[in-house]
C-alpha cells in the first residue's frame, strides 16, 4: 500500500458503468452497471405507482425514516434519507470539517470527486494487487480526519473484516464505510450499519443496486445524531421524493428483507459460475481478484482495453478499470449475471481474446 495526494492522477473520477451501455447500450448485454437485472420487482413497482396519488403534497419522510431506523435497531436520530449515497457523499464533503481526507482506493470514485468539488485536498491509501486489495489498517496515516472505504468494494469485490475496518476508527475521526453492496452478501457478513460501538461511524446504504431504483434515487446514512443533523442542515428542503420515500419504506420490511436475502445467495451462486468460467483463461493471462464477495467480478487481463473493444462489437459491455485510482489498463469490472447470459459472455469473451492477440 502507499499513500499519495497526486491531484486526480489522469483519472476520470466521473466516469460510471452507466456510460458504457448510453447511446448504443440498447443493443448490448450489460454487464457494466452493478444493478440487479431483473428488478424492481413487480410488488415494489405498484407500491411505488400508488404513491403517484399523493405527488401534490410535500414529501413526508418521516415514515420511512423511521422503518430505516427499525430495520436497523436505531434511533430515528441516527438516519437520514438521501437521493442515493451520491447524495450522501456530496454532503459529506460540504457539511464536515475535515483537514486531511483520505480515501482508500480502488473503489468508487464519487466520494473522492465530492470531496475535492468542495475544495479538499485528498489523500489516497492504494491497495496493491499483489496483496489482494486486502485493507491493511495501519497504511491509513494517523493524522487523516476523514477515512473514506468501500465494503464490499467496488470495483475489488472485496469484503473487508469488520473488526479491520473498525480498528481504523479514532477520536477525532471520521470513518465513512460504503455498504451499497453489502446486502448482496449473504447473511451482511462483515456489516458495520447498526454499530453504535465504533466512534466517528458513519455507514452509507443504498437501495438501487439491489433493487433496481438507479432512476429514483434513494439512499441512507446511519451516524451519530450530530452528523446526521449536520448533514441534514446542507441538505435542500425535501430532498427525497415521495415515490423514494414509499420505497425506502417498503423495501425496510419482511418482505423485502427475505427477497434480498434470497437474491444475495443467488448472486453468490451465480458469481461462482462466473468465476470458475473466468478461471478457463488462466493461460491467457486473465487473473481473477478472489475471493469476490459483491456482485460484480474484478479481472485483470492483458490487452484488456482492446478485449473491452471487441467484447462492445460482440454485444456485450463490461466496465473499463482504468478510470480507478489503482487500477490501470488491463482491468475490467464484470456485473454478476443469470447463469444463461454469462455462458453467452463466456463465448464472447473467448472470440474476443483472439481477436485481441492478433
Amino acid at each position: 500500500m502507499r499513500t499519495e495526494d497526486p491531484g486526480t492522477g489522469g483519472h476520470d473520477l466521473r466516469h460510471h458503468g452507466d456510460a458504457e451501455v448510453r447511446d448504443d447500450g440498447s443493443a448490448l448485454v450489460d454487464l457494466a452497471v452493478n444493478v440487479r437485472a431483473d428488478t424492481p420487482p413487480e410488488w415494489l413497482r405498484e407500491h411505488v405507482a400508488a404513491s403517484l396519488t399523493s405527488l401534490a403534497a410535500y414529501p413526508d419522510g418521516r415514515s420511512a425514516r423511521a422503518a430505516v431506523a427499525a430495520r436497523h435497531r436505531l434511533p430515528v436520530e441516527r438516519v437520514l434519507l438521501t437521493a442515493g449515497a451520491a447524495e450522501a457523499f456530496v454532503l459529506l464533503a460540504r457539511a464536515l470539517k475535515v483537514r486531511r481526507p483520505v480515501v482508500v482506493h480502488p473503489q468508487f470514485t464519487e466520494p473522492e470527486a465530492a470531496l475535492r468539488d468542495a475544495g479538499h485536498s485528498v489523500g489516497r491509501v492504494l491497495l496493491r494487487a499483489q496483496d489482494g486489495f486486502r485493507l491493511d489498517p495501519a497504511a491509513v496515516p494517523e493524522d487523516a480526519d476523514l477515512v473514506v472505504l468501500g465494503n464490499p468494494t467496488n470495483p475489488t469485490s472485496v469484503l473487508h473484516p469488520a473488526a479491520a475496518v473498525a480498528r481504523l476508527a479514532r477520536p477525532g475521526r471520521t470513518l465513512v464505510v460504503d455498504e451499497a453492496f453489502l446486502d448482496a452478501v449473504p447473511g451482511e457478513r462483515e456489516a458495520l450499519a447498526g454499530r453504535t460501538d465504533v466512534p466517528g461511524l458513519v455507514v452509507l446504504r443504498s437501495l438501487t443496486k439491489t433493487w433496481g431504483l438507479a432512476g429514483l434515487r434513494i439512499g441512507y446514512v446511519l451516524a451519530d445524531p450530530e452528523t446526521i443533523a449536520a448533514l441534514e442542515r446542507a441538505q435542500p428542503l425535501w430532498p427525497v421524493s415521495t415515490p423514494a420515500l414509499a420505497a425506502a419504506e417498503a423495501c425496510m420490511g419482511p418482505r423485502a428483507l427475505a427477497e434480498a436475502a434470497h437474491a444475495a445467495h443467488r448472486v453468490a451462486a451465480d458469481r461462482a459460475h462466473l468465476v470458475a468460467g473466468l478461471a478457463e483463461f488462466a493461460s491467457d493471462g486473465l487473473r481473477i481478484v478472489e475471493p469476490a464477495e459483491g456482485p460484480f467480478v474484478l479481472v485483470g487481463l492483458p490487452r484488456a482495453a482492446a478485449v473491452r473493444r471487441h467484447l462492445r462489437d460482440l454485444g456485450f459491455a463490461v466496465r473499463r478499470g482504468d478510470t480507478f485510482p489503482g487500477l490501470g489498463e488491463d482491468w475490467l469490472r464484470l456485473a454478476v449475471r443469470d447463469r444463461t447470459t454469462v455462458n453467452s459472455f463466456l463465448q464472447a469473451l473467448d472470440r474476443a481474446v483472439t481477436l485481441a492477440h492478433r
